[in-house]
């Protein structure tokens, strides 16, 4: 299932859903215009490498590798999950809770994964541990508001539909595949799936402190 919107009106102007949408994209288009040893090093400085981590050094990565994307697939599909879920869980937040909710997530996520390979010296990238957190708030807060999923029947492109579900059900399948693949299929292809796991149990445990007392009208 690939989300591609819902029917969820927001409340606030998603200010800072669409100020992090635009600085992702900032920062990828940046690193496009590297040469390709720049790139390398600009991933390794700004990425969150646990084996460094470990050591105490180049804390702020941990933050600053909630930016970055290893290619346009990773930015684009990051950046629909978090247009799509973003602006809800900003309007019962407020904007600047909001923002301190995702960052926060963003780090439990990151340590979810590095606490299992606290040595590893490939770089951590991307802001989906953080995007996770938003996607377990929202599958809280909002279990049955309707998102419209495109249901891919590889390979006939013609098949494919689009139906309208329940955010559990579409946030539920989405989660399942996370456990899946860390736990049954051997934790592959390079996806630190425990971050989204740690970013999903992270996200519905803190947004009962993050949100406003006068929003508390659910679905």
């Amino acid at each position: 299932m690939i989300p591609l919107r819902d029917e969820n009106p927001s409340r606030l102007f998603p200010f800072f859903t669409m100020t992090l949408v635009a600085v992702n994209v900032a920062v990828f288009i940046y690193q496009m215009t590297l040469p390709q040893d720049a790139h390398l090093k600009f991933l390794y400085a700004y990425g969150a490498v646990p084996d460094v981590i470990v050591r105490g050094q180049n804390l702020r990565a941990v933050f600053t590798s909630m930016f970055l994307h290893g290619g346009l697939m990773h930015l684009l599909g990051n950046m629909l999950y978090l247009w799509i879920f973003g602006d809800n869980i900003e309007s019962i937040c407020g904007h600047f809770r909001f923002l301190v909710f995702y960052l926060l997530c963003g780090v439990i996520a990151f340590f979810s994964h590095f606490i299992f390979d606290p040595f590893s010296q490939a770089p951590m990238i991307g802001a989906s541990g953080a995007i996770s957190g938003i996607l377990g708030a929202y599958a809280l807060r909002f279990p049955r508001a309707t998102v419209h999923v495109l249901i891919p029947l590889f390979p006939i492109v013609w098949l494919w539909r689009v139906i309208p579900v329940p955010a559990a059900l579409a946030l539920g399948f989405w989660f399942l595949m996370q456990l899946f693949n860390a736990f049954v299929a051997g934790g592959g292809g390079g996806v630190a799936w425990l971050a989204h796991i740690g970013g999903v149990v992270a996200g519905m445990v803190l947004i009962k402190k993050f949100e406003g007392k006068r929003y508390k009208v659910y679905y």
